[in-house]
């Protein structure tokens, strides 16, 4: 228990809940409706609770509540109130939050309960494009801003990883495959594979044939793959790496390596792409700006 985050700045909130600390302040002096504690050196911080209260509020607010109508609330409504608005409308923005208290506390089972019910409302496709991608691009940003540590990132992301994996292991189990083959892989040092694992879910969804390889494999391992199927596609996803004085060279690689049989493709994206001219890409080469732009091209 001694690794939860139980105490929070205000620029923490703001990171976390998107509202802006100048009126987290107002809310404190006009409404009471968090009480900072101060350190043992005089510095103001918020705990846990705080944090839960303040998502709780700013949900409420966002659905039409006034901030001066949620002050006048019992402690316990607030919560109360936020549940039953989401069982009526949408679940998203509630989902995220619990998404989030869920990695803050380290809580698998706040993060089983919050998915059930996702899923009961609506398909893995779904959950993924409305709520963990968000989810996952906000973590980003908490994680560059220190509010989180490596430790809830990992704790999260591996969640999110496992549920990927059932759900493409499901279909997988009933599915038949065409003829055209996906072969998805990271180059050396890249881990970050939450993307392609998703991709690799679109593919076999979609009927195709595919082969997972996961992180930080070498060009040259890939060469023979092309000789076992008429018809491949790599599909890859630079995050970061390769760096951006190497990408040049490594597209050039592929291209030398992979790209010399008319049989084969690539397809490819990430934020590493900025670093060049995507109309200079070699012959068989397609970059993607994001995963759904990808999956409508399967």
């Amino acid at each position: 228990m001694n690794n939860i985050k139980s105490k929070f700045s205000i620029k923490d909130l703001e990171n976390l809940t998107g509202i802006k600390a100048h009126t987290i302040r107002i809310w404190e002096k006009r409404y009471n409706l968090l009480s900072p504690k101060r350190t043992d050196t005089n510095i103001r911080y918020y705990d846990l609770s705080d944090f839960q209260k303040l998502l709780n509020v700013s949900y409420l607010n966002n659905n039409g509540y006034k901030i001066s109508k949620i002050a006048t609330l019992e402690e316990g409504k607030i919560p109360e109130t936020v549940r039953k608005i989401a069982t009526e409308t949408n679940l998203n923005s509630h989902a995220i939050n619990s998404f989030k208290l869920a990695m803050l506390n380290f809580d698998q089972v706040l993060f089983y309960r919050t998915y059930e019910r996702l899923e009961s409302e609506m398909g893995f496709r779904d959950i993924f494009y409305t709520i963990f991608i968000p989810l996952l691009t906000e973590l980003g940003l908490l994680w560059q801003t220190d509010t989180i540590t490596p430790a809830h990132e990992h704790f999260l992301t591996s969640l999110i990883r496992q549920k990927i994996l059932i759900n493409t292991e499901n279909i997988q189990a009933t599915s038949e495959t065409s003829d055209k083959t996906f072969i998805l892989y990271l180059p050396d040092n890249e881990v970050h594979e939450l993307g392609l694992m998703y991709i690799n879910y679109e593919i076999v969804a979609n009927g195709h044939h595919s082969i997972f390889l996961g992180q930080s494999v070498p060009i040259d391992s890939l060469i023979e793959i092309t000789n076992y199927y008429d018809d491949v596609t790599f599909v890859s996803y630079f995050t970061v790496k390769p760096e951006k004085e190497e990408i040049q060279q490594y597209i050039q690689d592929i291209a030398s390596k992979l790209l010399v049989n008319s049989h084969v493709k690539f397809w490819v994206l990430g934020r590493m792409l900025n670093a060049i001219d995507l109309n200079k890409l070699p012959k068989n080469m397609k970059a993607f700006k994001s995963i759904d732009h990808l999956v409508k091209d399967l």
